[in-house]
């Protein structure tokens, strides 16, 4: 019944009904002075009749956007007083207005309804009221001079009234339409912008995963392999330290580049290309796995950067995995096609370890794929572990 409005919109609804009341009050007295009433006699019962009556239309329309419902209610009380009081349509009988447009923009369904019937059940019944009151002047015509008089007002009051209220409150659903259109759209960029932010947290996650977690997988093989070696080949563990402090750096640097995208949000920036898969397979070498590369046929030119990213992030996923749940040498097989590219790594899964796996790097090397426009699956067959991935070259590829 009663809805939330903003202090000042109530203020505004309060000031502009009494500034309403000031100014359609006194025209209505004015017009009906001496004939105000056609049966409360003395004049000054009529006129308080009269400033009764406009009072409460004015406030109605007062509290119109605060509490349709209630609104409405006063707005009929006041007509059933004014007709009852035999008072004629005038001025500020323009407070009706106010109260269908409220019921329309701001009311519930209910509300709306309402207002809708009250615009044709008011148009009419105001309609044979004015018809009525035109029978005192008709009094020396006959009887069907009469009928036929009456009904002619009647149907262009009755005309008349309804189409103005019909104006009204369709203003009032055509507000109603455009706000409830502003709010959905509303709703809809919040949407938009939680899906956005979501998206980042994922690309965030997926990022660090692939910088952090190879990176660890290396610097984890090396610290094993120093530990064992410490004491009978003091040269190796000392080469692995010195892997182990390159891997650190790289990964450092590759974290700092990527927390400065994030505060800057200046761009992509720098991304690793087909280039760096030289050094990729280097690393995956010292931590101890030799990776078996064969690239059947070339690249046929310069892939887009968004493919290229996304084979050196696949790759460096699954020869992540390949480190920390396989055990032997892994081989990996490119495939450049004039319109796409195949990925296949195959390593063998180390007994003990048979069961793991399954974690964010198989998700993130999915959404990689996915991203590029591609697919890419994922498994154990017998003893091997294979990745294989597809992606578009050229028109189909999506950016990076």
């Amino acid at each position: 019944m009663i809805r939330s409005v903003p202090r000042a919109w109530l203020v505004l609804d309060i000031v502009g009904s009494v500034l309403g009341l000031l100014i359609t009050l006194p025209v209505s007295l004015m017009m009906s002075s001496g004939s105000t009433s056609m049966w409360l006699q003395p004049e000054w019962l009529a006129l308080g009749a009269t400033a009764i009556v406009g009072t409460a239309m004015w406030g109605a329309a007062a509290i119109a956007r605060l509490s349709p419902a209630i609104a409405l209610g006063a707005a009929w009380a006041a007509a059933i007083l004014q007709m009852a009081c035999g008072f004629s349509p005038a001025l500020y009988d323009a407070a009706i207005f106010v109260v269908l447009f409220a019921t329309s923009a701001w009311g519930s369904r209910r509300v709306l309804w309402w207002g809708g019937g009250s615009v044709v059940g008011g148009g009419v019944i105001a309609g044979v009221y004015i018809a009525l009151q035109q029978l005192g002047a008709l009094s020396g015509q006959g009887i069907a001079s009469t009928v036929r008089s009456v009904s002619v007002t009647a149907a262009l009051a009755i005309t008349s009234i309804v189409f103005a209220l019909v104006i009204a409150w369709g203003a009032g659903l055509l507000w109603r339409v455009i706000a409830h259109g502003r709010q959905t759209r509303e709703a809809q960029l919040q949407a938009e912008a939680a899906a956005a932010e979501e998206a980042e947290r994922v690309r965030i996650a997926r990022d660090m995963h692939d910088i952090v977690a190879h990176s660890l997988a290396v610097v984890i093989a090396q610290a094993d392999g120093a530990r064992y070696a410490a004491k009978a080949q003091p040269e190796l563990a000392e080469e692995a330290m010195v892997t182990i402090a390159q891997t650190a750096r790289a990964a450092l640097s590759d974290v700092r580049m990527l927390l400065t995208q994030l505060r800057h949000r200046q761009g992509d920036g720098p991304q690793p290309t087909l280039a760096d898969l030289e050094s990729l397979f280097t690393h995956v070498r010292q931590a101890g796995v030799e990776p078996r590369v064969t690239v059947d046929p070339m690249p046929p030119g310069e892939p887009p950067a968004g493919i290229q990213l996304a084979v050196y992030r696949i790759l460096q996923e699954a020869l992540t995995n390949a480190l920390r749940h396989g055990e032997g040498d892994v081989d990996v097989h490119l495939a450049w096609l004039p319109d796409r590219v195949e990925i296949r790594v195959r390593n063998r899964i180390a007994a003990e370890k048979a069961g793991a796996g399954g974690g964010h790097g198989l998700v993130g090397m999915r959404e990689r794929a996915q991203l590029a426009g591609g697919m890419l699956t994922a498994g154990a067959e017998g003893a091997w572990f294979i990745v294989h991935a597809v992606l578009p070259i050229g028109a189909s590829a999506a950016r990076p």
